[in-house]
C-alpha cells in the first residue's frame, strides 16, 4: 500500500496504537459473543452494501461497532482503512471508545465535518495552492454586517432564524438566486420575506469569501467538489479508505450524500453499511431527509437488508406507548415504521399528569424527581425533556428549590472544563512520582484519586446548594466513580491497574470525548436529547401549540413533531412520565389542550380524530390533576386595557411602552436580598426569582401572601421558602425568614 499520505494527513489512525489479536481479547468470533441473531447478522455482514434498519433502544451502535470490529479481527478490513460517520462529536466519541474496548483502535470515527476539514486542510495547497481559508467558527456576526449591508434591520432572534436559513439553502445546495423558488417548492414558512433572505444569504457570501473565510457548509461542499474535479485526489482518497460505515443515515443532507458518493467512489467499490430509522427522523428544518435511507435498496439491489425491533432499552409498557404513537402516524416515514419488541421485564405504567399552570407542573415534577432519587434512581439516570431551550428556566428554579442538582445538556465539554484539566494534570503528576505522599496509603485506585482530587477540595459529600462550585464538585465526583468502574472492570477481565493505567484511559477518553456521567438530573430539550436514556424521563410541557409547535403548518411538519415526540418516550428505560398544564401561569385562563399525539393513548382520551369539543376526554387519566384551579379572563395591561400576549408583559400586567409604576427603591432592596440568597445557596440569582418577577413584585407591591401568589413566577415553593421575606421588603421591613426555610429537615409538601 502506499504510505500513510504523511503522519498528521486525514488518514492519520495511530495505526502502531494497538496489535490486533491479542489473545486476551480473544479471537475474532469473541466479538460476536452476546450478540443476537439479527446484530449478529449485521456483525458478519463485512462485504458490498448493508442497510441496517434499528429501531430506538436496538442495540444499533453495539451491532455497527461489533461489525467493524469483527471485519479488523478477521483482517477482512485493515483498521487504517475504516471510516466511521456520524453526527455529532459525542456519538463519534462513544462510537471510538467502544471501538477501542473491542480492540479496533486504528478506526477513524468521526463526524461528516471532522472527516471533510481534515481532508480539506491536506488536500487544499495541492488541488487549490495557497493558505487554507479561516474556518468560521460562528457564522451569525457576519450574517448580521450583511444584512446590514443590505439595509435591513434584523433582530437578534430574527438574526438566529436568518443564520439557519442560510445552513438550510447551503446543505440542500441552494443558491441565493434559486433560494425563493427552493422555499416556494418545499412548502417551507420562511422567517422573512425569502428575496429579503436571498439578498442577505449572497452578500454574506461575497464578503466570506473576500476575506478568506469559510463556513461550515462550505468544509463539506469544497471538500465534494475537489473529489469531483480533481481524479487524482478522489483516487487516493478511495485508496486509502475501503470501508464506510454511516450512522443515523435518515439525518444525511443532500450536500452529506454527495460527499460520501465522492467518498465510496462509482461502481460500488468501496463496502458501506448505513444504519437510521425512519421514525426517528427530527432534523428535517436542517435539510437533513429520510430520503436516502428509504431509497438505499432501490440506488443498491444487492444490498443486504437487516431489521433489529429487539428493544433492550425500555420496558413493555415504554416500548407500548412508542408503538402506539407511531401506528397513528402517517406519510412515507410512517409505512416503514418499526414495530419494537421488549425485552426486558415489566415496569411501572407510564404516568399522564395534568396541571394548572406552568410553575406547579415544574415544582411537582421536580418533588417527584426528589422522591425518585430517595428511592434509589440516581439523579444522572433523571431527565427532564421539553420541546424548547425556553422552558427550562422553571424546571432549573424548581430542581435548585428543592437542592437537587441538575445539569444542562450542551454546557460546556466535560474534558474542556477547566477543573477537570486541573485534576488531569494532577494525576499525571502523581502517577509519575515513583513515591507520592499524597496517594501513598491508599487501599485502591478510586482511594488514590480521591487524594488527589482533595488538594483542590473535593470532599466524599456533595457541597449544599447547586451552582458553580456544586457544579465543580460534581465534575471531580465523575473522575472518582470512573476510577471505579475502571478497576472493577480491569479486576474482572484479571488484569492489574493502578494510576498511571486511569491516567492513559482518562487521556484516551478526553481524545474521543468519551466523558463519564456527571452525577445530576439532565435538562434537555427533545432535540438535544436524541441518542441519549435514562432511567426515568419527564416529558413535560406537552400541549397544543407546544407540541406539536405551533410553527408546524404542513402534514409532514406535524408529523416530525410526532417523530420528536417518539424519540423522548424512547429515551426511557423505565419510569415514564407525561405531563402538560393547562395555562401559562397561576390563576391564567385554563385554555390549552393536551397534546393531539396524546390521543387514544392517556386513559380517557378519545381516538384521534374523535377529540369532543372543548377540553374533554380527561376523565379517568392516571396521575394528578391540580385542585383548586382559580379560571380568570385574558391578562390585560392595566394602564390601556390591552390584552398581553407577550411572557414579559404578561408577569409585569403591562404593555411594555405603558408607563411603569415600578417602586425603584423597592426593586433594588428586592435585588440586594436576591443576591444574597444566591451566594447562599451558590446558586444564579435567576434561581430565586427573575427579573421579570422582582419587577413585577416592585410594581404590584403584594400586601399579603394572597396578592404575592397571584404574581406570575411565584409559585407554592417559592411562597412557602421567600413569601415572608418578600413581604417585609414589601412592607419597607428587614427580610425574615419563612419558618419552612429554618430547617432542612422538615418532610416535604404532598405532592
Amino acid at each position: 500500500m502506499q504510505e500513510d499520505l504523511l503522519s498528521g494527513s486525514p488518514f492519520d489512525g495511530h495505526q502502531d496504537a494497538h496489535r490486533f489479536g491479542d489473545p486476551a481479547a480473544g479471537g475474532p468470533d469473541a466479538v460476536l459473543a452476546g450478540l443476537d441473531p439479527e446484530q449478529r447478522a449485521v456483525a458478519t455482514a463485512l462485504h458490498g452494501a448493508v442497510c441496517v434498519l434499528a429501531g430506538a433502544g436496538t442495540g444499533k451502535t453495539r451491532a455497527i461497532t461489533h461489525r467493524i470490529a469483527y471485519g479488523v479481527r478477521s483482517g477482512v478490513y485493515q483498521p487504517q482503512q475504516v471510516l466511521a460517520v456520524t453526527f455529532t462529536a459525542r456519538a463519534a466519541g462513544e462510537m471510538r471508545g467502544r471501538l477501542r474496548q473491542l480492540g479496533a483502535d486504528g478506526v477513524q470515527a468521526r463526524t461528516f465535518h471532522a472527516a471533510a476539514l481534515r481532508q480539506l486542510q491536506y488536500f487544499w495547497p495541492r488541488a487549490v495552492g495557497g493558505p487554507v481559508p479561516q474556518l468560521l467558527e460562528r457564522k451569525v456576526q457576519l450574517v448580521a454586517e450583511a444584512a446590514g449591508r443590505c439595509g435591513l434591520r434584523v433582530q437578534r432572534t430574527e438574526l438566529r432564524d436568518l443564520t439557519a436559513e442560510i445552513e438550510w439553502a447551503k446543505v440542500t445546495q441552494t443558491g441565493p438566486d434559486d433560494y425563493p423558488a427552493a422555499v416556494a417548492k418545499s412548502g417551507r414558512e420562511a422567517p422573512r420575506d425569502p428575496a429579503e433572505t436571498a439578498q442577505v444569504y449572497r452578500v454574506y457570501e461575497e464578503t466570506k469569501s473576500r476575506r478568506g473565510n469559510i463556513d461550515f457548509e462550505d468544509v463539506l461542499l469544497l471538500t465534494a467538489a475537489i473529489l469531483e474535479d480533481r481524479p487524482d485526489i478522489a483516487d487516493q482518497v478511495r485508496a486509502q479508505y475501503r470501508h464506510f460505515t454511516v450512522d443515523e443515515y435518515q439525518d444525511v443532507s443532500p450536500l452529506q450524500q454527495r460527499l460520501l458518493d465522492q467518498w465510496t467512489g462509482p461502481g460500488g467499490g468501496a463496502s458501506l453499511c448505513v444504519v437510521g430509522d425512519a421514525s426517528q427522523t427530527i432534523y428535517s428544518f436542517t435539510g437533513a431527509t429520510p430520503d436516502y435511507l428509504l431509497g438505499f435498496r432501490t440506488r443498491h439491489p444487492e444490498a443486504t437488508v437487516v431489521k433489529l425491533v429487539r428493544d433492550y432499552r425500555s420496558t413493555p409498557q415504554v416500548v407500548h406507548l412508542a408503538n402506539g404513537l407511531l401506528a397513528q402516524a402517517r406519510g412515507e416515514a410512517a409505512r416503514h415504521r418499526l414495530e419494537l419488541v421488549s425485552q426486558r421485564e415489566a415496569g411501572p405504567e407510564p404516568v399522564y399528569t395534568e396541571y394548572e399552570d406552568e410553575p406547579t407542573e415544574a415544582e411537582t415534577t421536580a418533588r417527584k424527581i426528589k422522591d425518585l432519587i430517595a428511592a434509589g434512581v440516581r439523579a444522572s439516570e433523571i431527565a427532564v425533556l421539553f420541546r424548547t431551550n425556553g422552558q427550562s428556566e422553571v424546571y432549573e428554579q424548581a430542581l435548585a428549590d428543592l437542592g437537587v442538582p441538575y445539569q444542562l445538556k450542551g454546557a460546556e465539554r466535560f474534558f474542556e472544563r477547566p477543573e477537570v484539566r486541573d485534576a488531569g494534570v494532577l494525576l499525571r503528576g502523581a502517577a509519575r512520582a515513583a513515591s507520592d505522599p499524597v496517594t501513598d496509603g491508599a487501599p485502591d485506585l478510586a482511594g488514590q484519586v480521591r487524594a488527589v482530587l482533595a488538594t483542590r477540595g473535593f470532599t466524599a459529600e456533595p457541597p449544599a446548594g447547586s451552582g458553580a462550585v456544586r457544579d465543580r464538585w460534581e465534575s471531580l465526583a465523575a473522575l472518582v466513580r470512573l476510577a471505579e468502574e475502571f478497576e472493577r472492570g480491569r479486576t474482572a477481565e484479571g488484569r492489574t491497574t493502578d494510576l498511571a493505567a486511569y491516567v492513559a484511559e482518562l487521556d484516551a477518553r478526553a481524545a474521543a470525548q468519551h466523558a463519564p456521567a456527571v452525577e445530576g438530573v439532565t435538562l434537555a430539550s427533545l432535540h438535544a436529547a436524541k441518542g441519549l436514556e435514562w432511567d426515568a424521563v419527564f416529558l413535560v410541557g406537552l400541549t397544543e401549540g407546544t407540541m406539536p409547535i405551533i410553527y408546524a403548518k404542513t402534514d409532514e411538519q406535524v408529523e416530525e413533531e410526532r417523530r420528536l415526540l417518539y424519540v423522548g418516550v424512547t429515551r426511557a428505560r423505565k419510569h415514564l412520565t407525561l405531563s402538560w398544564a393547562l395555562s401559562r401561569s397561576p390563576g391564567g385562563r385554563a385554555s390549552r389542550k393536551p397534546s393531539r399525539f396524546l390521543d387514544g393513548l392517556r386513559p380517557g382520551s378519545s381516538a384521534p380524530g374523535a377529540r369532543p369539543a372543548g377540553r374533554g376526554g380527561r376523565a379517568g387519566e392516571t396521575g394528578e390533576r391540580s385542585a383548586g384551579r382559580r379560571v380568570r379572563g385574558p391578562v390585560t395591561c392595566r394602564v390601556c386595557g390591552r390584552a398581553l400576549t407577550e411572557a414579559v408583559e404578561r408577569k409585569l400586567r403591562r404593555c411594555e411602552t405603558c408607563p411603569s409604576t415600578m417602586d425603584e427603591a423597592l426593586y433594588e432592596r428586592l435585588r440586594e436580598w436576591r443576591a444574597a440568597q444566591a451566594r447562599e445557596q451558590g446558586a444564579p440569582a435567576y434561581v430565586v426569582f427573575t427579573d421579570a418577577t422582582l419587577m413585577a413584585i416592585a410594581e404590584d407591591v403584594p400586601a399579603n401572601r394572597q396578592e404575592l401568589a397571584g404574581i406570575s413566577g411565584v409559585g407554592a415553593m417559592k411562597l412557602d421558602k421567600y413569601g415572608a421575606a418578600v413581604l417585609s421588603l414589601c412592607a419597607g421591613e428587614e427580610p425574615v425568614r419563612d419558618p419552612a426555610d429554618v430547617t432542612d429537615d422538615q418532610p416535604d409538601e404532598p405532592a
